[in-house]
């Protein structure tokens, strides 16, 4: 009895000493991997329900931690975690130059801020059109190692219906994307829409009704006509998510930094799209932030007596005045006794 009352009382001390390490509840310290909450976290089941009710889907692109953190705030149902990071976060201009490894970033970084949209990872150029084996393996790493739910890969082309198909088989949810597909810029001749002919507009279609029929819970629809957006999404049985696409399918994607209008650089100003509306002019804001931030850093006025919150006594300062003249160090001195003056003035007037 005397050694289970030890035991108990040294587990009681180790739980109260992890608790002081650490300023989160005490039930998630060293917890591991947070399950999923079916009740919480948006599902594939979810989103059927909604297709099937009629209920428009939103989705938004993102690509870190603080705009995770945002979605979550919304409830945005779909966060997709775009390779447009190689455009809008990394200055490329186009969306081919982004890799594995720097998507894997992006991906972490959502997947530890948005804790209820359903998470998408792109697979980026490269790295799933040699084989259905490339393809598997990637969309592996994007749920294992990028802590994403499901994949998107982009095009209709029969080595992509097969890509989509393997990595569905291998048990990992797949969304399409036909329509414009950035990644096939140099076949496409450039960022330009697609189905405006007949021969177009039914490639489109074809190519949805194929993704769907390998298995993909989701289609995106890049730059289309909206009659032709809508026979699409009369045609198929899941949910189209339009994108420059108008208003007849099943949800809708923006990018984060467009519609927040954030970015003011000529850069992105090049690469923003038509169709994007900016529910606010974020960037401005920005701009505007940073410049009092100079002129009150130049200024001297910032920081003041506000955002100077750490003290130390009267005693104290003499005692440190008096060992750093001791040490010969006496400009010192005479700073720190200048400082501690001032301070003291800023904070009666």
């Amino acid at each position: 009895m005397a050694t289970l009352s030890a035991t108990l009382l040294r587990n009681l001390r180790l739980k109260t000493r992890i608790k002081n390490m650490s300023n989160i509840p005490e039930n998630t310290v060293y917890g591991g991997p947070k399950p999923q909450n079916p009740e919480k976290r948006v599902t594939l089941a979810h989103l059927r329900q909604k297709h099937k009710r009629g209920e428009p889907i939103t989705m938004v692109t993102a690509y870190d931690y603080p705009s995770a953190v945002h979605l979550d705030s919304a409830g945005i149902d779909i966060c997709l975690v775009g390779d447009s990071a190689a455009m809008v976060v990394h200055g490329h201009d186009t969306t081919l130059p982004i890799t594995v490894d720097e998507m894997l970033v992006h991906c972490r970084a959502v997947s530890r801020g948005a804790t209820i949209p359903l998470l998408v990872g792109d697979l980026p150029f490269g790295s799933y059109e040699s084989s259905a084996s490339q393809a598997v393996n990637t969309a592996v790493r994007i749920l294992k190692e990028g802590g994403m739910d499901s994949i998107k890969l982009e095009g209709g082309s029969p080595s992509r219906i097969t890509a989509a198909k393997a990595i569905v088989e291998a048990g990992i949810a797949v969304m399409g994307h036909v329509g414009l597909t950035p990644q096939a810029i140099s076949v496409l001749g450039g960022f330009r829409p697609q189905g405006r002919n007949v021969s177009s507009a039914v490639n489109v279609v074809e190519t949805a009704l194929a993704l769907q029929e390998a298995g993909c819970f989701s289609v995106v629809l890049e730059c289309v006509p909206p009659p032709i957006a809508a026979a699409t999404t009369s045609a198929l049985g899941i949910p189209t998510i339009g994108i420059g696409a108008g208003p007849f399918c099943s949800g809708q994607v923006l990018v984060y930094h467009d519609l927040l209008g954030m970015m003011q650089h000529p850069h992105h100003a090049k690469v923003t799209p038509k169709f994007c509306k900016q529910y606010a002019h974020v960037g401005e804001v920005i701009n505007k932030a940073l410049s009092e931030y100079k002129e009150e850093v130049s200024s001297g006025s910032f920081p003041g007596p506000d955002h100077s919150p750490y003290k130390i006594s009267a005693s104290e300062v003499d005692s440190f005045l008096k060992e750093l003249e001791r040490r010969g160090l006496t400009e010192a001195a005479s700073a720190a006794a200048a400082a501690a003056e001032k301070m003291e003035n800023a904070k009666s007037a």
